[in-house]
């Protein structure tokens, strides 16, 4: 992604880029040629081009940008053969393509080589007047050193990561992707792929609608077998429109897809919207299909939404857009949405409107070939119109990213996610993703680790969202109930109280038959005096006679906006069906006025929504009090920090693993043997207790002398090895006499689970100290990403499924809270005969085992059980280790920042 929100190719340069890099020096102005070669040359010679071109890929590295082919940019590094933890990097950048952030791309990447090829510094010589790229250096937050020699400005800094660095990426990863999806909600001009006059089709109501939303620019339809369309001048291609076009939206069947993208990329359309048409069948959501739409509209750095996308809509009163089936423009509003699938976000944008809750945007990805949730919500983190996000997901494309940026967003507004129970089992079509390994439960604790508030359906997140666009943030759990009935107030406070609020206030003293000229001062008096001890306030009211439900949403909102506290109301009983019980009650529009656009508040930049949060029913009031208060809690909570263990040699383990992928291709998992496994997890500081395979009792004696006395017999086979109810393991041996006898007394036990004639297969292990058995688990998930899951070893976790989950990278409150969820770990801190257990010693290598499935992505799955913790250390007895090949995963193992970058 570049700076302009448009895309490039990068890639190793090759040898048969010869011609290209010719075409692209030739290109070049005399200025540019001078600042990069110090002189002017108006070609490159032969010799040059070889060297330029064909490189080892180690001391001498170059990376090329290509648009269409066409190379745009290069950067490459040359080692010193005298110093070889030193080399030059140099870049030069098509005059056409610079200030768009290709420099700054350029040296991450050659950075990132240079770290994995042993070089440590980067030096560089610029002329004084190459001001962008002096500026390149000292905006990528290396600490550069420079000194000025004999007319040269000389540069020099390490390589090796920095906090500030990983910042600038960040930030530049930010702006780029935010940039895409704002070109794609602002363009300056439309053309409308497949527009018809035929009433009733999607390319007549997409024109239209595009058409009487207001948009400012200028609108082109695209028909090749019509002369006229809505009053103006049709065209036959994209090709044939006089003038620039920075949105195609497009209607046509699938046959004619990658043609009408390919004629766009050629115009130099900046995005494309592919809507949903019943012409597109399933062949539009096979996977070659969609990859193939995608790399056409890369080639030409061009970023597409769909297909089967119900379109997109921006509700900025200076940049109205409508490019969607919807038959009109939703009211303004603080809540960005984003669904997946056409079909649910028909249903979500519907169900916003009949509750009316404003919009700021709308997106809908349909099969998300390019265009997806996680670029959607770097728009939405920079965006100042929206103040809470609504995300309908039916699956992850990246996990390792979506959970970092949904942290980072979190932190600042709200995120709340819907999805289908069904995902990683019954996938929808275009989504070429493997089937999730981890349970459902383990996609809700990483959600609830990101601060992300996860609903239950379609209709709870609509409910969550117009709590969002009217009121603030609860910051605590302490509540407030309100009610004109006793058993109500009962009712309200036991629900309230299950669902994890505190009731500290139940006003129950207002006369509501006292009509309504004293009774609406009363309840906005009383409620004034209640919220200044709550933090929220729940206002259940059974019909009142002589009153309207818009008459008591008055005081009641007024109350909420005079102290800044959250309210939620539920009108409850009421059977007229022209009054609203569901959605937003708007006071203003109700007192005669029109309905207010969004408006800021002292000390909340974002834009908030006037109106009432009214429900029908007191628990779903109390649901979505309690979803928001725990969202607050953990906003202002200490989420603990980033920590990179000590001690770990992340060489040794990378050496560790790509030797064992050595043995393997494809998408199996590969196994790494017993000592592989001990050598990886010591290099991250979690040795594993020896032990000794055998065969025979003098072997047996053999290895238990070298291990040292008291030992341990068990079978290798992996349903047998942990069961001390079925006598396969024998602890606490101490002598050679003792130990002959477990052996042949092992035999006799495992011999009803061998087969007849064979002989069971036997460890030796020293003996570990007592102490709690604990199961620890890491996987690479397809759909979740890295996934770190706990329980304690046994029935809990065997029957029970008393596990525990989170997501790498984990802060210290995360390892904290992974060892404490599982209802079993109680033993850890509270069992009488063992006291209290070492958990920190615990923390240490759930934290080391995080670490290592952070940094090594091609780590696909780690078991260590059992982790004994002991009353003073924790000792790990067994690891299985397997490995897999990149192919497995869906992120980018180069461009993965992780959370704490």
């Amino acid at each position: 992604m570049l700076r302009d929100g448009s895309t490039a190719h990068l890639r190793p340069i090759r040898p048969e880029d010869a011609d290209r890099v010719q075409q692209f020096h030739v290109a070049q102005s005399a200025d540019s040629i001078y600042l990069r070669f110090f002189t002017y040359k108006a070609k490159l010679s032969a010799k040059e081009l070889a060297r330029f071109t064909q490189v080892d890929y180690r001391d001498r590295v170059a990376f090329v940008l290509t648009r269409a082919e066409r190379i745009v940019g290069i950067g490459r590094y040359d080692r010193y053969p005298e110093n070889p933890t030193s080399a030059e990097v140099a870049f030069n950048i098509a005059d056409s393509f610079q200030g768009k952030g290709l420099g700054s791309i350029l040296l991450e990447h050659l950075a990132a080589a240079a770290r994995e090829c042993g070089i440590t510094t980067f030096t560089a010589e610029v002329l004084p007047e190459n001001r962008k790229m002096m500026t390149v250096f000292i905006e990528a937050g290396y600490e550069v050193k420079r000194h000025f020699d004999d007319g040269v400005i000389a540069l020099e800094f390490t390589v090796a990561s920095t906090a500030k660095s990983l910042a600038v990426m960040a930030s530049r990863e930010q702006r780029a992707e935010s940039m895409s999806v704002q070109d794609i909600l602002t363009p300056r001009s439309i053309a409308v792929v497949g527009a018809s006059r035929k009433w009733g089709s999607i390319g007549q109501r997409v024109l239209e609608n595009i058409l009487e939303s207001d948009f400012q620019g200028p609108v082109y339809a695209v028909n090749p077998e019509t002369l006229e369309l809505g009053g103006r001048l049709s065209y036959a291609t994209v090709g044939d429109i006089p003038d620039p076009v920075d949105l195609a939206v497009i209607t046509v069947p699938r046959r004619s897809l990658k043609d009408v993208i390919e004629q766009c990329g050629r115009k130099g359309v900046k995005s494309a919207v592919i809507l949903t048409d019943s012409a597109l069948g399933e062949d539009a959501a096979h996977p070659a299909v969609i990859r193939s739409l995608v790399t056409t509209a890369r080639e030409y750095g061009m970023r597409i939404v769909g297909p089967a996308s119900l379109g997109v809509i921006n509700t900025d009163p200076d940049h109205p857009l409508n490019a969607s089936v919807s038959p009109e423009l939703p009211r303004s509003g603080p809540i960005a949405l984003f669904a997946q699938s056409a079909a649910i976000g028909v249903m979500l944008y519907a169900e916003m409107g009949h509750r009316n809750v404003g919009l700021s945007a709308f997106f809908s990805a349909g099969h998300r070939a390019d265009l997806s949730g996680n670029d959607a919500m770097q728009y939405f983190e920079s965006d100042q119109r929206s103040r809470a996000v609504g995300l309908f997901l039916e699956s992850i494309g990246n996990p390792r990213k979506f959970a970092r940026l949904s942290r980072r967003l979190s932190a600042t507004k709200p995120v709340v996610v819907a999805k289908s129970h069904v995902m990683g089992f019954r996938l929808p079509d275009g989504h070429s993703f493997g089937q999730t390994q981890a349970p459902l439960r383990a996609f809700d604790a990483i959600l609830r680790l990101s601060g992300i508030i996860r609903v239950r359906s379609n209709e709870e997140l609509v409910q969550v969202m117009s709590f969002l666009a009217t009121q603030p943030v609860p910051k605590g759990r302490r509540v407030a109930v309100v009610t004109n009935s006793d058993p109500l107030t009962r009712v309200v406070a036991d629900s309230a109280a299950l669902a994890g609020l505190e009731v500290t206030v139940c006003v129950k003293d207002i006369d509501f038959n006292r009509g309504q000229s004293r009774v609406l001062p009363a309840l906005k008096k009383r409620l004034v005096e209640v919220m200044g001890d709550v933090d929220a306030v729940i206002v259940a009211l059974l019909p009142v006679v002589g009153m309207t439900t818009e008459s008591l949403a008055r005081p009641i909102y007024e109350a909420g906006r005079e102290t800044g506290t959250p309210v939620v109301t539920a009108f409850a009983g009421i059977l007229d069906p022209k009054v609203r019980t569901e959605g937003i009650v708007d006071v203003e529009e109700a007192a005669g006025g029109q309905a207010a656009e969004p408006e800021t508040t002292e000390g909340d930049p974002l834009p908030i929504q006037t109106g009432l949060p009214t429900y029908s029913s007191p628990s779903s009031a109390v649901r979505v009090l309690s979803l928001t208060s725990a969202y607050g809690a953990w906003r202002s909570a200490d989420r603990g920090e980033f920590v990179e263990p000590a001690g770990v040699d992340a060489e040794a383990a990378g050496r560790i693993v790509s030797e064992a992928l050595s043995r393997g291709t494809g998408d199996e998992l590969i196994p790494l043997t017993a000592a592989e496994a001990d050598s990886l997890l010591a290099a991250y500081g979690v040795p594993i207790l020896s032990a000794r395979p055998f065969t025979t009792p003098e072997e047996a004696e053999k290895a238990a002398g070298e291990l040292g006395y008291p030992v341990v017999v068990k079978p290798l086979d992996e349903q047998l090895r942990h069961r001390l109810d079925l006598g396969s393991v024998i602890l606490n041996i101490h002598s050679p006499a003792a130990l002959r006898i477990a052996v042949e007394q092992m035999g006799r036990v495992l011999s009803r689970y061998t087969p007849e004639g064979s002989s069971p297969a036997l460890e030796v292990q020293r003996m570990a100290e007592p102490g709690h058995a604990c199961f620890l688990r890491a996987v690479e998930d397809p759909l979740l990403g890295p996934i770190v899951s706990f329980a304690m070893a046994g029935d809990s976790a065997d029957f029970l499924d008393d596990w525990s989950f989170a997501a790498t990278p984990m802060t210290t409150v995360d390892v904290h809270d992974l060892v404490r969820e599982p209802r079993a770990s109680r033993k850890l801190l509270e069992d009488p005969r063992l006291g209290r257990a070492d958990v920190e010693a615990l923390e240490d290598i759930v934290s080391r085992i995080a670490a290592l499935k952070d940094r090594h992505p091609e780590i696909a799955r780690i078991e260590i059980n059992p982790v004994l913790v002991h009353t003073t250390g924790a000792t790990a007895l067994e690891a299985r280790v397997w490995a897999a090949h990149p192919s497995r995963r869906r992120d980018s193992a180069r461009r993965a920042l992780s959370q704490a970058e």
